[in-house]
């Protein structure tokens, strides 16, 4: 757990540099961090679909499977409202922390509390390392997503505030929860189901990139079944005895 505990520790300096920092900057300053952020996600997100799918076999019906992960995740996320669920904590944890009582501060708010939670949650790193830090005290891994995270949540809080820092809440729910979960976990995942966990929920960052940059209002959130329905399949697959599923 200790990877966990720097890691909120790198996102409360990270968000309370970025708030201080983002005080200070106008408008059209803020609206340039807010659009490179979102650039630089994207070109993450492309860097990780990359890195998980390459030298995998059969790679190309593995990302039919993520595609139809995603479809039928996203399906049954609008069923059980996940998007509105995070959404309505981020306005319960604005209304009991922040107390703005302005429409557009308690939105940017919830936009900073949905996609720092996300970006810092859905990736590799925090499988791996929380699977690491859980089974060997090896934070390492940990170690580093916790200093790019920390930078990461500078820059998302000097555009969307203070939100960003209560995500901390979903990176102790998340990683924690893995970590403790470590042993079972790292029996269950096979390679080939992590390289396809890992692509889908960079294709999920991809839409953070979108929402940032204002191209597409997604409600990611929703598409979050995804990440358990893609392993799975590969799982389903592999026993079948598909060739690069097993």
């Amino acid at each position: 757990m200790i990877g966990t505990i720097l890691n909120i520790v790198t996102v409360l300096i990270g968000t309370a540099l970025g708030v201080s920092l983002g005080n200070r900057l106008p408008t059209r300053m803020r609206e340039t961090v807010l659009t490179g952020l979102g650039l630089s996600t994207l070109g993450y997100a492309i860097l990780n679909i990359v890195d998980a799918m390459a030298d995998q076999e059969n790679a190309p019906f593995k990302f039919i499977v993520i595609l139809l992960s995603i479809l039928f995740g996203g399906i049954l996320g609008e069923w059980l409202d996940i998007d509105g669920a995070l959404h309505r904590l981020g306005a319960a944890l604005e209304r009991r922390f922040a107390r703005s009582g302005d429409a557009e501060s308690t939105a940017r708010f919830i936009r900073g509390y949905v996609a720092a939670s996300l970006v810092f949650c859905v990736g590799p790193m925090t499988i791996l390392g929380s699977i690491q830090d859980g089974l060997r005290g090896d934070y390492s891994l940990l170690a580093i997503k916790s200093t790019l995270d920390g930078f990461a949540a500078l820059a998302f809080a000097a555009s969307l505030g203070i939100g960003v820092g209560f995500s901390i809440i979903t990176i102790a729910v998340v990683q924690g929860g893995i970590s403790l979960l470590a042993g079972q976990l790292q029996a269950w995942f096979s390679a080939p189901m992590l390289a396809v966990l890992s692509a889908t929920g960079a294709l999920l960052i991809v839409g953070i990139g979108l929402t940032l940059l204002d191209l597409k209002k997604i409600r990611l959130a929703n598409y979050l079944p995804a990440l358990v329905l893609a392993p799975a399949s590969v799982a389903v697959l592999g026993a079948f005895g598909l060739p690069g599923f097993a």
